[in-house]
């Protein structure tokens, strides 16, 4: 049993991982934008990705009312777009240099890679909801660093030869 939730978030902090903001448009409305940290692949047949939202997030009922949505993977130098929309309340994309994506979706011009998919599943798990995406269209760029997370902050990809 976790009983210092605290110290176990803390931990899993440990784990650098990537930042992606998730782009959708419901009905006639503006489009919004979340930042995670949380997306991963699934599977190559069928083409699936993950990502969760914490079931407090005010943004639950546009993401489960929609059908489809859009990863987009930011890079170094995308801490203020990361920043604006991981805030509760302001998921506005104005401002932000968008195209229109195949499926309708949103997706941030100078993203490192676009993954536009179709809602394939959502499965509550504890405090989040999983949202399973079949991967219908995607492009990167071959230039250019991620964005990464880790303990609590951004960081730089380390350079050299691997």
């Amino acid at each position: 049993m976790v009983d210092d939730k605290r110290k176990f978030r803390n931990a899993l902090g440990h784990f650098a991982t990537g930042v992606a903001v998730i782009t959708t448009r419901f009905d006639e409305k503006e489009p919004i934008g979340i930042t995670v940290n949380s997306f991963s692949s699934v599977s190559l047949e069928p083409p699936l990705i993950l990502w969760s939202l914490d079931d407090k997030s005010d943004t639950l009922p546009i993401f489960n009312a929609v059908n489809r949505f859009t990863v987009n993977i930011l890079r170094e130098g995308h801490q203020g777009i990361s920043n604006r929309l991981a805030r509760q309340g302001d998921h506005s994309l104005e401002g932000l240099p968008l195209r229109a994506g195949v499926n309708g979706c949103p997706a941030l011009e100078d993203a490192l890679a676009h993954f536009e998919c179709d809602v394939y599943a959502r499965h509550e798990a504890g405090d989040h909801i999983i949202i399973l995406g079949k991967v219908t269209h995607f492009e990167y760029s071959e230039d250019g660093r991620p964005l990464l997370y880790h303990r609590g902050g951004y960081q730089g990809l380390a350079t050299g030869t691997p």
